[in-house]
């Protein structure tokens, strides 16, 4: 049944056997092995397509029913509530999985011995059920109602550029200057425009600019800044180091891009292994300190 739901919701056997880490000839027999048991044909399959029969569409939903209730059994029998194990699969973010996260990540699998995860980094949206995914943290807004959203943190953006963008001015201290310098944009949160707050009176002011470079990566965003390329709005926990080295300059210090959410992301269920729940747990707790301190750090 586990197989069965998994060939369902992967959408062919050959994408439910990578996610379950066999091979096609073996989740064609387990299929065919359910269907000699319940003496019915749940799939239709071709060399091009493949769908559900009207009788593996209601052994599907039950299938789901029963395989819910049969894990809260054995969580409740082995008494799994207060023993996490298995293998979590977290999507996150570039930057934030390769840095930031890794040390809340680390007192996880410290603290739960009998739990591996899969630690996979991409920003794109999350489809949870084909790709198998428990969880997933989110910079930005959340916009699908299918999932549980836990806001945990907002990450601050600063306006930066390196020394030589400036070409021995001052660095300015008001927007209308930013547009007439070269810019960069992170097209994930920005194109070619975005706004300023003063962090004293809330004054808002709008600035336009034609980027020379757009990317969706933190990481390149930085290192293009760092290069001179032009001026950009970024994390500002991953510009401290370069910050506190001259680097990079901080303009406009008085001014901020308004903040980006963080979230845990999950899909809705009757039921959540203890491993799921237990990284919920520790992330609520740890990620707000660990953005504290790397937006401190300078």
């Amino acid at each position: 049944m586990q197989t069965f739901i998994r060939i369902v919701d992967a959408g062919s056997l050959s994408s439910a056997a990578a996610q379950l880490g066999t091979t096609q000839p073996t989740v064609s027999r387990r299929l065919q092995a359910l269907e000699r048991s319940l003496g019915l044909r749940l799939l239709q399959r071709s060399t091009h397509a493949m769908k559900l029969t009207e009788d593996g569409a209601r052994c599907y939903e039950r299938a789901k029913e029963l395989l819910a209730s049969w894990e809260l059994l054995e969580a409740d029998l082995r008494g799994a509530s207060n023993e996490p194990e298995g293998t979590l699969r977290v999507v996150v973010p570039h930057a934030f999985g390769q840095q930031l996260l890794v040390e809340p990540l680390t007192e996880y699998l410290n603290r739960h011995a009998r739990v591996s995860v899969e630690w996979l980094l991409h920003d794109r949206a999350v489809d949870f059920i084909t790709d198998g995914i428990d969880c997933a943290i989110h910079v930005g807004e959340v916009h699908d109602p299918s999932v549980v959203a836990i806001r945990v943190a907002e990450v601050p953006r600063i306006v930066v550029a390196a020394p030589s963008v400036l070409g021995g001015s001052s660095p300015p201290i008001h927007p209308d200057a930013l547009a007439r310098l070269p810019w960069l944009s992170l097209r994930t949160f920005y194109r070619n425009e975005l706004s300023l707050t003063h962090v004293d009176t809330c004054e808002v002011q709008p600035i336009t600019f034609q980027p020379r470079l757009s990317t969706d990566s933190l990481y390149a965003i930085r290192s293009a800044a760092l290069k001179g390329l032009g001026v950009c709005v970024a994390s500002a926990w991953l510009l401290q180091e370069d910050l506190a080295q001259g680097r990079l300059v901080h303009l406009v210090p008085q001014w901020r891009a308004a903040s980006l959410p963080m979230y845990l992301l999950y899909p809705h269920a009757r039921f959540h292994p203890a491993r799921l729940r237990k990284f919920v747990e520790l992330m609520r707790a740890t990620i707000p300190a660990a953005l504290a301190v790397a937006t401190r750090a300078r």
